[in-house]
């Protein structure tokens, strides 16, 4: 893993914050991702004053965080199998990639109570996840009467020019309003101006914090 020097993240956390405010964004959440890095980058974004931290793959989160200084909230951004929750749970504050039933019933089981997000497709891509948008609010309703708490809904964009994802940002905005939920978590480094335009609440930023991703294979 890559060496991460807290004084660059600093710096790059302010031109984040820049970026945030000339759309109107001061108010929107930063989920610092830090799948691939060590344990350095998450002390560095919290050192930095970013409080969220989001990591994709169970078996690297469970190797890192217990080497972590101050333990952020922890939010799943990753694609989630269930036979991982178990090993997850003690370390997820938020998980952010529920879409379907059967994991939803599983994280309920493992973890009373959590504070979950829907994650819809909005992107037409299947290897991203997401349940079908006309799926969202049935979707919903059954993690409530599971017991968990859903706090928002969650998409993943196309990967393509940043104007391409705009209609599946006001999707996901008009649904997180229909449903009277309180996040809409959307947008990343190449096309967060457009995800605060349409009214993101939560954006999930790696490259543009803490540089390319090491070249190795992550551990899942």
């Amino acid at each position: 893993m890559s060496s991460i020097y807290p004084v660059e993240v600093e710096a790059r956390v302010k031109s984040l914050r820049d970026r945030l405010d000339r759309v109107g964004g001061s108010a929107v959440t930063v989920v610092a991702v830090t799948k691939t890095f060590g344990p350095d980058a998450i002390d560095a974004a919290v050192s930095a004053g970013l409080a969220n931290i989001g990591e994709n793959y169970a078996q690297e989160t469970v190797a890192k965080l217990p080497d972590v200084t101050t333990v952020p909230t922890v939010h799943f951004i990753g694609q989630l199998q269930r036979n991982k929750v178990r090993t997850l749970a003690p370390w997820v504050d938020v998980w952010q990639t529920v879409d379907r039933l059967a994991l939803a019933t599983e994280i309920a089981k493992r973890a009373p109570a959590a504070r979950v997000m829907v994650q819809v497709d909005i992107s037409g891509e299947e290897r991203k996840g997401g349940c079908e948008p006309g799926d969202t609010e049935s979707l919903v309703t059954a993690c409530a009467d599971a017991g968990l708490e859903v706090v928002g809904l969650m998409g993943v964009a196309l990967l393509a020019e940043p104007e391409a994802a705009r209609p599946g940002f006001r999707l996901l905005r008009s649904l997180t309003d229909r449903l009277g939920l309180q996040h809409c978590s959307m947008g990343m480094s190449a096309d967060l101006e457009v995800a605060v335009d349409e009214g993101a609440t939560m954006v999930r930023v790696g490259r543009d914090l803490f540089g390319p991703r090491p070249a190795t294979s992550p551990q899942r």
